[in-house]
Parts: structure tokens; C-alpha cells; sequence
């Protein structure tokens, strides 16, 4: 485990380097959680000790011989003609290990293009696609590693960019899976070929994600550390600025260190729970305070940072249903079905 966080520490530092203001990096589909039960907690990827192919491409070293032959197929419905969709398929071989394969599409719509002169150039689409190998093993007692590779195709228009990105993640289980903690460096890499011949980089992350489940409770709570290579993900809005210059006055009334210290910890931290109503009903609840300061409406209150989702387990078939709550004009719906052969 020492050797897998230091290799990830190391990754975190090259990338870090160059890393900048959230919105700066190219291919965000990579943040694009791909599993309706994470979406439903507002978090990009899980640390559960749950047999779930779905949650594998998110985190590799949750890719185990429990999810040999398990297909999941994810939809999301986004922004106007915006649409998501994956598949997902976990295979164990019994010499190479336990591995999961996955596609994911991002159609952003058809449009019409024109020339500089305003004529018509005929229509086009645009369109991300993500394509994942996962590999994940033990190698200890409570302890699991996995590895994905990633190649990313871009196509917009007539121009067509690829990029390589790699996750690398650890985690630790209790012996009762009551509680499980994952370290990961996700997206590291960079576009091999560009539509300009300028280079960007990728959304890379190191983070940190937990959940524990209370002994004889219903619910297991979830947390995460996200953008733990930034210490600043403050994004100052010229609409809703955080220092205010009295116009008869001239004062400047500036936010304090300590409420922007705070506020600064506050958008790195997510929390979820997962209620459990039976055996087969789960409820999920998870809130992002970064998300809601950087999507809240400045004159009316809404709901921005939250996030909601469902799930039905009946003999190895489930179906998950989120909501997540990035503005208030836009809330985009996540549907997952997993099944097993």
C-alpha cells in the first residue's frame, strides 16, 4: 500500500505543477460520474466494498472476481441536446486477473456551422468517447489496487483531438466491509493529438473517498477529499464578487481570512449517505458545497449542490435512478441497470 500511494503522490506532483482554475482543462467528460448510485451521492467515484461494475470504471481498485460477467448500462440526460451514455463489463481470467471494460459516449447535439461570410456550411455534431480498461487485484489481506487506461477520442465538426489518460488508485477494506477508504490519482495524462497543435491537459485529481457503515444502522455515510492537488478552488464571480465597494463611501468590505479559509476547505469536501430499506430499496442523499456557491442563483434560494437517487436490488438485477441538482434551471437525471449472465 506504501508503494501505491507514493507512486500516486508522485503522479499528483508532476501534474500539479501545471494545474489551474477549475474550467482550464480540456475533456471534462472524464468527471463525469458513470454510475447513477455515485451521481445520486454527488461524488465522481465510490469507496464501497460493493460488488458493482458500475463503480469499477470509476474506481479500478474496486475490480474483483465478484463482478466477473456483470454488464452495466448508464444514461444521462444533460444540458439541451446533451446526452451521456456507457456500458460497462467485468470479466476475471485465471491467469491475467480480474478486469473491467467500458465505453462511454458524450453527444453534445447536432448543430449548424457557418463561414465567416455567414453562409451556411451544413449541419454537425460533436462528440467525446471514452474508451476504459480497468485491472484490479489484492494484495493484502485488506488491501486492493487497481490501474485503468484510458484513450479519449474527440470529434467536433471536422476536427478531431486524442488523448491518454490513466487512473491509479488504492484501497483499504475492513475485514466486516463496514468501512473502506480509497486514495486515487485519476486522469493522468495528456492529448496526443490536438485540433490546434496546442496541448492541454487533462482534468487530473488526486482525491480521497471513504464511507462507513454504522454497526445495526440502515444507512452507511460516504465522504470525499476532492482536488487535493489545489488548495484554492475559489472562483471569483464579477456578478456576485466577494469584496463590495460602498458606492457613497468608497469602503471596501473584503471577506475575512477566516471565512475564506473556510470557505476555500469547504469546496474540497463532499459528503453522501446511502439509507438501505430492506434488501432491495436504497435511498441516497449527498451534498457538494463547492458546487453550490459556484451554481447558486445570487437573488433567490435553490437547490444547487444537491443531489438524490434511488435503487431496487431484486436477484442480481439492479436499477439506480439519480438527480443532481447543478443548477437551478438545469437538474440532469442519471439511469443505471446492472445485470449479471
Amino acid at each position: 500500500m506504501k508503494k501505491v500511494v507514493a507512486l500516486i503522490m508522485l503522479c499528483a506532483a508532476l501534474c500539479a505543477a501545471r494545474a489551474q482554475v477549475a474550467g482550464m482543462s480540456t475533456l471534462s467528460v472524464l468527471d463525469m460520474p458513470l454510475s447513477a448510485r455515485a451521481a445520486g451521492l454527488g461524488f465522481d467515484y465510490l469507496a464501497v466494498g460493493a460488488n458493482d461494475v458500475s463503480l469499477c470504471l470509476g474506481n479500478p481498485s474496486l475490480i474483483s472476481e465478484s463482478v466477473s460477467g456483470q454488464v452495466a448500462l448508464g444514461y444521462v440526460n444533460m444540458f439541451g441536446m446533451a446526452n451521456f451514455g456507457s456500458v460497462a463489463y467485468g470479466q476475471h481470467f485465471k491467469h491475467a486477473g480480474s478486469f473491467a471494460f467500458g465505453l462511454q459516449y458524450a453527444s453534445y447535439g447536432r448543430f449548424e456551422g457557418y463561414n465567416e461570410y455567414d453562409q451556411p456550411t451544413g449541419s454537425f455534431q460533436a462528440a467525446d468517447y471514452v474508451l476504459t480498461i480497468g485491472w484490479g487485484r489484492r494484495v493484502g489481506e485488506h488491501v486492493y489496487i487497481g490501474a485503468a487506461l484510458k484513450p479519449v477520442l474527440s470529434h467536433y465538426e471536422s476536427y478531431t483531438a486524442f488523448a491518454l489518460g490513466i487512473d491509479l488508485a488504492g484501497t483499504y477494506l475492513s475485514a466486516d466491509s463496514a468501512f473502506c477508504a480509497t486514495v486515487m490519482g485519476r486522469n493522468i495524462g495528456a492529448q496526443i493529438a490536438t485540433f490546434d497543435g496546442h496541448v492541454e491537459r487533462l482534468p487530473f485529481e488526486l482525491s480521497v473517498a471513504g464511507s462507513y457503515r454504522l454497526q445495526d444502522a440502515p444507512f452507511r455515510l460516504m465522504f470525499a477529499l476532492t482536488e487535493l492537488q489545489r488548495w484554492n478552488l475559489a472562483y471569483e464571480d464579477p456578478l456576485n464578487p466577494t469584496s463590495v465597494r460602498d458606492p457613497f463611501t468608497g469602503e471596501v468590505t473584503k471577506q475575512s481570512d477566516v471565512a475564506r479559509i473556510l470557505d476555500n476547505a469547504g469546496r474540497h469536501v463532499n459528503v453522501g449517505i446511502e439509507m438501505t430499506l430492506g434488501r432491495a430499496l436504497f435511498l441516497r442523499l449527498g451534498y457538494s458545497y463547492r458546487q453550490m456557491v459556484e451554481m447558486k442563483a445570487a437573488d433567490r434560494f435553490n437547490t444547487s449542490g444537491f443531489s438524490f437517487g434511488i435503487g431496487l436490488r431484486v436477484k442480481g438485477f439492479e436499477l439506480s435512478y439519480a438527480r443532481n441538482n447543478y443548477h437551478l434551471s438545469q437538474a440532469p437525471n442519471f439511469i443505471s441497470v446492472i445485470f449479471g449472465f
